[in-house]
């Protein structure tokens, strides 16, 4: 099960190392989809995404990292994902990121709930 829990953050992690080498890019990201201030984002996206790595990778406060995993995913999803602004193309590669963000929290969720049943079967 630690492979798994590493592959499912492991864009969280990569993406994170990254932003960190250039934090300026990171910033920009977040003034782009108008995330005012860009620094104090791009902070704490870097904190939530390499904190909740870690607690869902290390399996202690699963339900901590990957929360706050998932809650991160879903905002990205409204601000980044407005399918229902765009139409044609762009429409359906909007749609489908949304959608892919969408499996992505239901695996936070599942990791979740069995990082708590483990807990309760040592018990």
């Amino acid at each position: 099960m630690p492979l798994v829990r590493i592959c499912l953050v492991s864009a969280f992690l990569i993406g994170r190392v990254s932003k960190l080498l250039h934090f300026d890019a990171a910033v920009a990201k977040q003034l782009h989809f108008g995330l005012q201030p860009g620094w104090l984002w791009a902070g704490l996206a870097t904190f939530v995404k390499i904190a909740g790595s870690v607690c869902v990778i290390a399996n202690r406060f699963t339900w901590l990292g990957a929360g706050g995993l998932a809650a991160l995913t879903l905002v990205a999803m409204l601000v980044a994902n407005h399918f229902w602004r765009l139409e044609g193309t762009a429409r359906f590669v909007a749609l489908n990121s949304f959608f892919e963000h969408l499996g992505l929290i239901a695996a936070f969720v599942m990791v979740t709930y069995l990082a708590f049943g483990e807990r309760r079967s040592r018990i």
